[in-house]
């Protein structure tokens, strides 16, 4: 069984709603990520950690996990630089999350949870301030913010350096799930490079060149593997069933 919300019929979504359906909204942004992994890569983790979560609960007696379509277009400021950049404003963003979860609300699908793995601060706090304005409509909306420090804590040391964009632990989960997309030539060539994201963000820095990152990314790419990528989507993927879990409590 597809467990894509888009490939229900009208009928079978309206059935839906006679169960605890979770759905989820899986986002990211298309923007560079070094010169070897695809400019999907923000996209593609979020999809495959709710892949994921709802094969591990399609058996659950109690709730019932959909996918939505994927919003992949996020706030690209820090990548606008290099090639490949697709950007939208932090306001769209946030109203195209706020518009989504009421038009699903108001058909009887209350319970979503944004997964989202694009981390640029702009993007993030449209995220949240979406969220917070779904909440105040009377809209409980998930959120399964991984910038949070109990979610940081379980997830992987350059994760939790801030030195991680197109490094290890993003490239390792490409390849535990599209290896072809990854040129592992190049990304075996590029030597590590240490930067602190969070810091140079809380400096006012707004740019992956600013920050020293000439080829749009930081960290350790050539250490990444395969293995490592599909224990990290494991501990991801916890995370997130904790999330839908939450959302029928």
């Amino acid at each position: 069984m597809s467990h894509r919300f888009a490939d229900l019929t009208s009928p079978q979504a309206a059935a839906l709603r006679e169960r605890t359906p979770v759905l989820l909204l899986p986002v990211g942004a298309v923007e560079p990520h070094g010169p070897h992994a695809p400019l999907d890569t923000d996209p593609l983790i979020s999809a495959g950690m709710c892949q994921r979560a709802a094969d591990r609960l399609a058996d659950d007696p109690v709730v019932t996990v959909k996918i939505l379509p994927a919003l992949s277009y996020g706030v690209t400021e820090f990548g606008s630089a290099f090639a490949g950049a697709v950007g939208i404003s932090a306001t769209t963003l946030g109203s195209l999350v706020v518009e989504i979860c009421s038009s699903l609300a108001a058909q009887g699908f209350t319970r979503v949870v944004v997964v989202n793995n694009h981390f640029e601060p702009a993007h993030v706090g449209a995220l949240r301030a979406a969220v917070k304005t779904l909440a105040d409509k009377g809209i409980r909306t998930g959120y399964l913010d991984l910038l949070r420090r109990a979610a940081v804590a379980r997830l992987t040391e350059e994760f939790q350096s801030g030195s991680c964009h197109a490094g290890r632990y993003e490239t390792s989960l490409v390849l535990a799930d599209r290896p072809e997309l990854v040129d592992t030539d190049t990304m075996a060539a590029l030597p590590a490079l240490r930067v602190d994201m969070p810091a140079a963000m809380g400096a006012g820095t707004t740019g992956f060149v600013e920050m020293g990152m000439v080829d749009a990314y930081c960290g350790a790419p050539a250490e990444a593997t395969a293995a490592e990528g599909r224990e990290t989507f494991e501990s991801l993927t916890a995370l997130l069933v904790e999330a839908i879990h939450d959302q029928v409590r």
